[in-house]
């Protein structure tokens, strides 16, 4: 397997553990997906980064939980793309659903996989698909790690 993942923390409603994150990311990847190849870039960004995006590039308004960029070829094997995390829709997101942020910040990072592994969520029968893969990989995923530990403690000095 050959993969380049980099991450990025451009949001400030939370402290992000990036080296926790691409634990989890490589096993999602490495094993539960089995992707042989990939170039990933994650964006963990805030509501107004989030609604630049959502506006710029896709032209809807608002903010939104997640947003996905594939650049691969068609009909590639290979994972080459761009998720980016809206860290501010995790927080309500989580409340309204009553889990923790940590996990609707792994649920994103699913989702977004999914979507660059050929998976969409645009008509009923391929949502419920799709869900139903998301919500058995965010199980396994919570099984695999602590997710609460994706939130990073702040350092004491002195």
């Amino acid at each position: 397997m050959t993969g380049d993942l980099y991450l990025a923390n451009r949001q400030r409603a939370r402290r992000i553990d990036l080296r926790f994150l691409r634990q989890i990311a490589r096993s999602l990847l490495d094993d539960s997906l089995v992707v042989r190849e990939y170039d990933l870039a994650v964006h963990l960004v805030g509501a107004g980064e989030m609604t630049r995006l959502n506006e710029t590039r896709l032209r809807h308004a608002g903010s939104t939980d997640v947003i996905t960029f594939d650049y691969a070829e068609p009909n590639s094997t290979a994972v080459f793309g761009e998720i980016f995390i809206c860290t501010d829709e995790a927080l309500l997101q989580s409340s309204r659903f009553r889990v923790p942020w940590q996990t609707e910040v792994v649920r994103y990072l699913v989702h977004g996989l999914l979507h660059l592994r050929g998976y969409d969520d645009l008509r009923p029968a391929a949502r419920r698909k799709m869900k139903r893969e998301e919500n058995r990989l965010v199980r396994e995923l919570s099984r695999r790690f602590h997710l609460s530990k994706l939130e990073r403690k702040p350092t004491i000095s002195g």
